[in-house]
């Protein structure tokens, strides 16, 4: 019964987190209601939204969230991301495809080009 208990709590806590991430995602709106400067909308249906980021060196879009997404650097570069845990600079080459769970976070280019992005996101049940 004792190993009952702990997996209880555990499923509990894991669900705590779970509603706690969804609630501050909730908080911040999708990139290209935030900032419409830098996102496109290219589709959007019951199943994906499909954006297109573009930052001019210097250029910073507003904090905002996404749903599980995949993203394709059309044209890399130096970028500063900032999430609720802090910031961590990258540097993303052209053609880099990456996914990322659901998240909120404000990206900044820190580099002297410009980054273009195609970023795909899934709003079926995360």
């Amino acid at each position: 019964m004792k190993s009952k208990s702990v997996i209880s709590t555990g499923l509990w806590l894991l669900v705590g987190v779970l509603f706690t991430a969804l609630a501050q995602a909730a908080d911040f709106p999708a990139a290209h209601e935030g900032s419409a400067e830098q996102y496109e909308l290219l589709l959007e249906n019951d199943q994906v939204l499909v954006l297109k980021m573009v930052l001019a060196p210097g250029e910073a879009d507003r904090m905002h969230s996404h749903h599980n997404e995949t993203v394709y650097f059309e044209r890399g570069g130096s970028l500063a991301i900032t999430t609720a845990e802090g910031t961590l600079e990258v540097t993303v080459s052209d053609g880099h495809v990456m996914w990322h769970q659901a998240w909120v976070h404000q990206v900044t280019n820190i580099g002297d080009t410009e980054v273009t992005a195609i970023i795909v996101e899934s709003k079926l049940s995360e």
